[in-house]
């Protein structure tokens, strides 16, 4: 700006040494500062529509970074849950000895027994439960799908069970015809 100064300052001097005439002087720096008003006008329009710019540029620049700002915290979220090494797990249990359900965090798979607070009794737990279920009595989810297999299979009777079935029904009509 002080260069702009200076300059401005030595044409008003060159034009006071070249004209000689005062009203001619009076006119030519009149027209100057006219076509310098004209020009800072300008400027300050331009400097406005900058400024104006920037600060709707900043504004979307914030409103962009909090939109990433959530969705890098719902991505450290999901993150967090896919990728963490949480060793507890919660289990729930119905104890055999009294049927008092509850939950519990086992930290590891390599407790064999847990106890009731309930009954105080200790559950035996089985991390590998095997197929033949020789153990549980019938009450096992295996089992249970076992017998439903069982129950759902059609019945085809054999030409011994039809011959015995046509027998039992004349027993029965000869039954009938006695009383």
């Amino acid at each position: 700006m002080s260069d702009i100064k200076g300059k401005y300052k030595k044409v008003i001097e060159d034009l006071e040494k070249n004209i000689k005439d005062p009203k001619d002087l009076l006119y030519a720096k009149e027209k100057i500062m006219e076509l310098t008003l004209i020009f800072m006008d300008i400027i300050d329009r331009l400097t406005a529509l900058t400024d104006a710019r920037i600060k709707e540029i900043e504004e979307r620049q914030e409103e962009i970074d909090n939109r990433i700002n959530s969705v890098k915290s719902m991505v450290d979220e999901i993150e967090g849950d896919i990728y963490e090494e949480d060793d507890g797990y919660e289990f729930e249990i119905v104890c055999p000895y009294c049927n008092y359900e509850f939950t519990t965090d086992m930290a590891d798979e390599e407790r064999d027994e847990i106890k009731c607070p309930n009954c105080n009794n200790i559950i035996e737990l089985d991390w590998n439960q095997d197929d033949d279920c020789s153990s549980c009595v019938g009450n096992c989810s295996h089992c249970y799908e076992d017998e439903v297999a069982e129950e759902s299979q059609e019945y085809k009777p054999t030409g011994k069970d039809e011959k015995k079935k046509g027998q039992d029904e004349e027993d029965q009509n000869k039954e009938d015809e006695d009383m």
